[in-house]
């Protein structure tokens, strides 16, 4: 008989009597367990990956390799033996660059599956037993205590002070104390089903019973894995602008060459299989084979500066260049921006109201009023004494990082203790009795005795509990007053705690409910927060600054997020909106809704991901930052993932595309303008390498037209092309970035890569280098000068030519000023260039494999005076472009 479902809203009889039992210690027999098994499946998740035959061939999805690969092919066929392998060899760099690209990131889902716990305390046939996780199926009993991971979902059905830390899932700082009692409402988030239990999450206190509602891929964590394994990546800006570059360049050459060859063809111009080898020199000279191998190493170099001095590691390499094109940052609070350790910063007592400095669990700073240091007076010391016994956290230090091992409020008391006394000394209690925080009471409670043998019981917890206790013990006690300044800290987006004591009898050995009920003494109370970072409120200006909005995404309150938002600094004006509000919009609603809302709080993993497409859908090049499991999928579906190094989690640094390994978001400012510099150096690059190739297919093309010999063989373009593309091109990697890149807008999502003037300058600088090309052609040729003299003469007027407009193309001011010596990183990789020139021209095996000659004095000076040239026109015309933007802004 098939089960109805059961969630956090079915009440406790109705489990009952659907189980048909009173008592859930019974469990399921082995033998419906084993049914239900084979029914279902094992309580794991499947995961799929791309073989890594299926990556290597993927590579070849690329326009620039199918027009190289069908040059290798047809040179093949004519028994061009030597021009096949080096231009093969061209096609397999740059397929084995994508591939190791591709195939460097991890799997998530590998690591998800690995949260899932082991082993799982279950009750079979009434006796309680320990069985593999992977066995446990709905509707069996599993008992939780402290310790524990969680197998499975649950529906808590037995809690006695069960608390369970949730975080990596719903963000929520603190542990969820659990409860059985059913929830109303229909779409409660999941930091609010205090009545359930979920995969991978722990048990940190107290213990209870859960019955099991979902396995293996219909739990939550399973419900992300689906996600993170579905989640479909779009390409980064640069990738869709330099495919878009690739594609088009690649039809105009092909369409050309079609051209070319028929013009050929019918006019008998070539036998066919020089015309046929005439054309192939004409595309292997106008593609830009240096395309893929210069954009990957400006990269790569981008990747590996980030690594050296920006605690930065960027797992795929167009992802550097993305952060330079982000619209939106999304981001999760705690941890991200907040530090995720609860620290008390304001003390509120009867007559006075004291600061505390210092964040976090570091134990260093001072209590404070009006800005002046205080000594403690003997009601201050009580507080701070009250708040450190009615705990049972523990401070530690290990290796000079300072943590806890227990709940973060109860830390946030320890640090504050340790900032007016110093750690590590013993205080002058013993312990005789605890009782542990209760999610009915919300307090919690400890019996000590002094050195005199006096015995006090401490208490502190939530101010609507407390407040009467305290008017018990106290009839003038204004529960008014000090409730409106709970309400008051709260807006505020700080968490409120009351403190008080109450001597107890010498022969006390129980802290009980009983003994509190009969009043206590109120000292004062803590308000806690979980701060923000220190550098993120100046990284938030920085990155608003660049045009680049920035969007919360949490799991507290609205109010608490929206506080700590305002706090940051995260927007001019902060709008909120929560998680089941945005789950009654519509599609477009919501486009509208991720726009204008700067928080999201109370938001499910679904709801994270459903973001970060609406802004998407906006045209928006959105980041996402987080660190818990419930990033996953928006970490991976975001064009650019960044996750925490330190209190990341596994799952999220292998769904994202870069990791802060030092946790700290004022990174991601510096990441941004490094990812702006990259793109201008990659665009300066594609602007430089555009010209030559173009201008090595118009001396062709123009050879063929003319009826006259081929000037130029095919492996001489290839050398051309990629030869000085790995070498005086990489220069422009170590450019410096524009005074101006952090107060430009983010680059148009789908904008073209070259504007009107771009092309024009492509154009014009094509022709010039071609019509320099030609004049040493018909020159040398009419002087009897023989072809391997004259085409090395070519090549090295194309590179000298190169070197000379290399310094025009790498700035927007004039070559000829101190710009000229900005980069001085150019100078060694432009005298490698010469040097391997001169290889070129007089090594003989060099001179065999390419078609070159010894060239003389003279040739050398006809080069040069080909660079000056190229130089003088390029310089020309920025000169004039200046001049214009100059009178246009005066």
């Amino acid at each position: 008989m098939k089960m109805k479902p059961i969630n956090y809203q079915t009440k406790l009889e109705d489990i009952k009597e659907e189980y048909q039992t009173e008592d859930f210690e019974e469990g399921l027999s082995s033998q419906e367990a084993k049914k239900r098994l084979e029914e279902n499946g094992p309580n794991k998740i499947a995961v799929k990956q791309t073989p890594k035959w299926k990556i290597f061939l993927r590579q070849f999805n690329n326009m620039v390799i199918y027009v190289l690969i069908a040059a290798v092919i047809l040179t093949l066929v004519m028994g061009e033996y030597s021009d096949a392998v080096i231009i093969g060899l061209v096609v397999v760099i740059n397929t084995l660059i994508g591939y190791f690209q591709e195939t460097s990131a991890s799997d998530a889902v590998e690591k998800i599956k690995a949260m899932l716990s082991t082993d799982a305390t279950v009750y079979r046939d009434g006796q309680r037993t320990e069985v593999p996780a992977e066995q446990i199926v709905t509707g069996d009993s599993i008992f939780l205590e402290a310790g524990d991971n969680v197998p499975a979902d649950l529906r808590i059905v037995d809690a006695d002070n069960l608390s369970i830390q949730e975080s990596a899932l719903t963000g929520e700082a603190d542990s969820v104390e659990k409860s059985e009692q059913a929830i109303s409402g229909q779409k409660v988030a999941l930091a609010d089903q205090t009545n359930m239990a979920f995969a991978s999450t722990a048990v940190t206190s107290g213990s209870g019973i859960g019955l099991v509602v979902a396995t293996a891929e219909e739990t939550e964590i399973g419900k992300i894995s689906t996600e993170v394994n579905t989640v479909k990546q779009r390409k980064t800006p640069l990738m869709q602008v330099i495919d878009h570059l690739g594609t088009s360049v690649s039809y105009f050459i092909l369409i050309a060459a079609v051209v070319i060859f028929a013009i050929g063809f019918m006019f008998d111009i070539y036998s066919l299989p020089v015309l046929a080898m005439a054309v192939i020199s004409v595309v292997v000279g106008t593609i830009p084979e240096g395309l893929p191998a210069t954009t990957s190493v400006i990269l790569a170099k981008g990747v590996s500066d980030m690594a050296k001095n920006q605690n930065t590691i960027i797992k795929t390499l167009p992802s550097v260049e993305t952060l330079g094109s982000v619209d939106v940052i999304a981001t999760d609070k705690t941890g991200t921006l907040t530090k995720n350790e609860m620290t008390v910063t304001d003390l509120i007592f009867a007559d006075k109201t004291y600061q505390v400095s210092g964040t976090g669990y570091t134990p260093e700073g001072e209590i404070t009023e009006n800005g002046q240091s205080i000594q403690p007076d003997q009601n201050l010391k009580l507080f701070l004494e009250a708040g450190y016994q009615a705990n049972d956290t523990v401070l530690l230090k290990e290796n000079d990082q300072w943590t806890i091992n227990g709940e973060p409020t109860d830390g946030a008391f320890i640090t504050l203790y340790h900032k007016v006394f110093p750690y590590g000394e013993s205080d002058h209690y013993q312990e005789v009795d605890i009782l542990p925080f209760d999610s009915e009471y919300r307090y919690i409670a400890q019996l000590v005795n002094d050195e005199n043998n006096q015995q006090t019981l401490f208490i502190k917890g939530s101010p609507d509990k407390l407040l009467p206790i305290f008017k018990k013990n106290d009839p003038n006690f204004d529960i008014p007053k000090w409730t409106k300044v709970v309400e008051d800290y709260s807006q505020q987006g700080k968490r409120v705690i009351a403190v008080g004591y109450r001597d107890a009898p010498s022969d006390a050995t129980d802290a009980t409910h009983e003994l509190i009920n009969e009043g206590m003494n109120f000292l004062g109370l803590a308000a806690i927060i979980d701060p923000p970072r220190e550098e993120v409120i100046q990284a938030l200006k920085e990155i608003r600054s660049a045009s680049v909005d920035v969007k919360m995404i949490t799991g507290d309150s609205a109010a608490t997020a929206k506080a700590i938002g305002e706090k940051l600094g995260l927007a001019e004006s902060i709008s909120a909106i929560t998680g089941p509000k945005w789950d009654e919009l519509s599609e477009t609603e919501k486009v509208t809704a991720a726009e204008n809302n700067q928080v999201f709080a109370r938001t499910t993993p679904g709801n994270k991901i459903e973001i970060i497409k609406a802004l998407q859908k906006n045209n928006k090049v959105t980041a996402m930052t987080g660190d818990g499991v419930n990033d996953a999928p928006a970490l991976k579906r975001a064009d650019i993932g960044i996750a925490m190094g330190i209190k990341g989690t596994d799952v999220a640094k292998d769904s994202a595309d870069m990791i802060l390994s030092d946790d700290n978001f004022a990174t991601i400012s510096k990441a941004i303008k490094e990812g702006r510099r990259i793109f201008d150096n990659i665009k300066k690059s594609i602007l430089y390498l555009l010209p030559i190739s173009f201008a090595e297919g118009l001396i062709i093309a123009f050879a063929i037209l003319m009826q006259d010999d081929i000037p130029l063989h095919p492996t001489q373009l290839l050398w051309i092309n990629m030869v000085s593309a790995i070498t005086i091109q990489f220069a422009l990697i170590f450019e410096p970035a524009e005074k101006d890149i952090m107060q430009r807008k983010p680059r148009k999502t789908g904008g073209k890569l070259m504007n009107l003037h771009d092309v024009f300058q492509v154009a014009y600088i094509s022709v010039l280098m071609a019509i320099l090309g030609m004049i040493i052609d018909e020159w040398f040729t009419r002087s009897g000068v023989s072809s391997a003299v004259t085409s090395t003469t070519m090549i090295n007027v194309l590179i000298v030519g190169k070197i000379f407009y290399m310094f025009n193309i790498r700035t927007k001011n004039l070559a000829l000023s101190k710009e000229m010596f900005v980069n001085k990183k150019a100078y060694i990789f432009i005298g490698l260039m010469l040097i391997l020139q001169l290889i070129l021209t007089y090594v003989p095996f060099m001179q065999s494999v390419f078609h070159t000659s010894a060239i003389g004095p003279f040739e050398w000076l006809l080069t040069i005076i080909g660079g000056i040239i190229v130089f003088l026109v390029a310089e020309l015309d920025k000169l004039i472009r200046l001049g214009l933007n100059k009178k246009a802004t005066a």
